[in-house]
Parts: structure tokens; C-alpha cells; sequence
């Protein structure tokens, strides 16, 4: 039992404190949020203001601009704890290594991807999204921007001894978010359509699921492996 409330503490400890980091540096949370606004935002200049073709791009731009959001924010998870050492103290740390990123993850999500769903849907009535489809765009990046950050974590992982790694980490990371961009963007269209979409929330949600149990793992094992 005093093992499961250590880990339990672990957990919360390491959570809390990246979020106090990350409100010390607000740009770390404003730089992805702008981001995402400004890349949705200049769309309409540069395909104009038709109202049908910004509804028809709009659940491909709003996803697109969210991936690009949460891909700008990843490089940091882990690259300030392995400078100044706090990483090769987490390695060799007692507690076990998944909880450990998986608080780091969730704490990076909590900063970045619940900012993206909340101003999501002011920017869908910037590009004239189907008054359906809000439902699906709030459930999609709900359950699909953790697994960004989950999957994100591992390409992190696997670049974070490199000096410029990143152009190497959106090679690794972006073939596994095309299938989460693919279910979402496909489920925001067949709500706007009217047609049911609980089969691509479905499949969104077993890619959650498989995320959370999986891939702390493969972050943890990626991190010795880079760090070594």
C-alpha cells in the first residue's frame, strides 16, 4: 500500500510542478495557442471569404492548425529536464518511470490541448463551420488531442539528447498522427451532414485508450535508450 501512495505521489508531485513551471513561463502556453489562432485565421485571406468553401475546409484547417499547435509545444517536454539533470534523476528514481512521464504528458495536455479545444469552436464560427459539426469538433479534439501529446511524447523521447532534433521529431510523429486526423476530420464532416459519427469516435477513442496504456511505456524505454 505505502508503494501505491508513493507512486500516487510521484504522479501529483511531478504534475503540479510542471504546470507551476510552464505558469511561470506564459509563453510556453500562449506561443502554441497563437499559433493555432493565426494558422486558422489567415485562411480566409488567402482562400477567400466564400461561406461554402471555408465550411468545407474548416474541420481539415481547425485539425490541421491543431496538430501543427501541439507539434510546436513538444519539443520542451522533456528538453529543460535534461539539461539542468532533473531527467537522469527521474531514471533513477525508485518510482517507475511510466507514471512519471505519463504525469509530464497529461501536464502538457492540460497546458496545450485543452487551451485548443476551448477557442476551437470560436474559430469554426470564423470559417463558417455547420452549426452540426460543433459537437464532433469539441468530441474530436477531446479525445484526440491527448493522443497527440502521447504519441508527440515518444518522438520527444527518442530526440531529446540531439542539439537540433527537431525537424527529425516531425518525421517520427507525423506518420502516427495521420490516422487521428483522418477519424477526426472524417467524423466533423458526417456531422455536419447529418450522418452519424460515433463509429469514428469510437475509433478515436481506442487510439486514446491504446495511447494511455502503451505508450508511457515506449517514452520511458525511449528516454534510457537516448539518454544512454
Amino acid at each position: 500500500m505505502e508503494r501505491g501512495i508513493s507512486f500516487t505521489q510521484a504522479f501529483w508531485t511531478l504534475l503540479v510542478r510542471d504546470i507551476k513551471i510552464a505558469i511561470r513561463h506564459r509563453g510556453d502556453i500562449f506561443n502554441p495557442l497563437l499559433f493555432f489562432i493565426l494558422v486558422v485565421t489567415l485562411f480566409p485571406l488567402g482562400v477567400g471569404p466564400e461561406p461554402q468553401m471555408l465550411s468545407r475546409i474548416a474541420p481539415g484547417v481547425i485539425w490541421v492548425a491543431a496538430l501543427l499547435a501541439s507539434m510546436l509545444s513538444l519539443e520542451r517536454l522533456f528538453k529543460a529536464d535534461y539539461s539542468d539533470g532533473t531527467l537522469e534523476q527521474m531514471l533513477l528514481s525508485p518510482q517507475p518511470l511510466p507514471i512519471m512521464v505519463l504525469a509530464k504528458v497529461i501536464a502538457h495536455w492540460l497546458l496545450t490541448g485543452v487551451p485548443l479545444i476551448i477557442i476551437a469552436p470560436l474559430l469554426g464560427l470564423l470559417l463558417n463551420l455547420e452549426s452540426g459539426s460543433y459537437g464532433a469538433l469539441i468530441s474530436t479534439l477531446a479525445l484526440g488531442t491527448p493522443v497527440l501529446s502521447l504519441l508527440g511524447a515518444i518522438g520527444v523521447a527518442l530526440t531529446v539528447g540531439l542539439r537540433k532534433g527537431g525537424v527529425l521529431l516531425s518525421l517520427l510523429i507525423l506518420p502516427l498522427y495521420i490516422p487521428v486526423l483522418i477519424f477526426a476530420t472524417s467524423a466533423i464532416d458526417a456531422a455536419g451532414m447529418n450522418l452519424p459519427y460515433d463509429g469514428q469516435l469510437a475509433i478515436i477513442a481506442a487510439m486514446l485508450v491504446g495511447s494511455l496504456t502503451l505508450a508511457p511505456f515506449a517514452i520511458g524505454a525511449s528516454l534510457r535508450v537516448s539518454t544512454n
